[in-house]
Parts: structure tokens; sequence; C-alpha cells
């Protein structure tokens, strides 16, 4: 979950099904947020909680005004690739490890280095 011009927070999940990511929802975003999703019907009932807006990536929707879902998938992007390309597999057991390093990263982006070490 992020927030544009905010920090972003990841979590591993034992499943991506409605109930799961409702719950997840409900517990790390304010009530008070916009929740910007894709189509995808899992989101129908946390989209009844929520200021919520979507784009149809079926129908190849992908910006209306400010409602797109570009930030996380681009999180997403960069998550597969360190996967793929630094540590070719991940061991469930220390998933959410691997996740809280690109988070980390993520979070610290616009820092120079030593300012990123020094958080450390």
């Amino acid at each position: 979950m992020g927030a544009r011009e905010g920090k972003l927070n990841a979590y591993k999940v034992t499943d991506t099904g409605t109930k799961t990511l409702t719950e997840q929802i409900v517990k790390f975003v304010k009530d008070a947020a916009q929740l910007y999703t894709d189509e995808w019907l899992g989101y129908n009932k946390v989209a009844k909680m929520y200021d919520h807006a979507f784009v149809n990536h079926g129908a190849r929707e992908y910006v209306i005004d400010d409602v797109y879902t570009h930030t996380i998938e681009g999180f997403g992007a960069g998550l597969k690739r360190g996967v793929l390309g630094i540590y070719h597999s991940w061991s469930k057991k220390y998933l959410q490890d691997y996740v809280d390093k690109f988070d980390f990263r993520y979070n610290t982006r616009s820092m120079a280095d030593n300012d990123r070490f020094n958080l450390l």
C-alpha cells in the first residue's frame, strides 16, 4: 500500500483473496484515505468503506484524472526485478525481510546514499 508523494508499506500475505486483502486495507489504510485500485471485483467490499475510484485495465483504461495505479505497479515491478535479477529466488521464511528491504529503498529513493546509510 502506498501513498502518492508519501511512504509505501508492503506486507507478505497468505493469499490475495478478498477477505485477506480487505483485512489488510482496513488495518493499514486510514478511514479518510482515497483508495485507487484497478477493476478487480475483490475490492468491491472495501470500496464501500472508503472514497474509492478505479481504473479498468481490462478496457485499456489506465488513467482517469488523478486516478491511476502506476505508483504501486512500479513498486511491484521493482520487487519482481529484485527476485529475478538479484536473488533469483526468495524463501518464504525470509520473504518479509526482502520486502522490507525494497520498502526501505523505495521510501528513501530521493535521499543521497550517505544519508540513507545514516538511517541504518
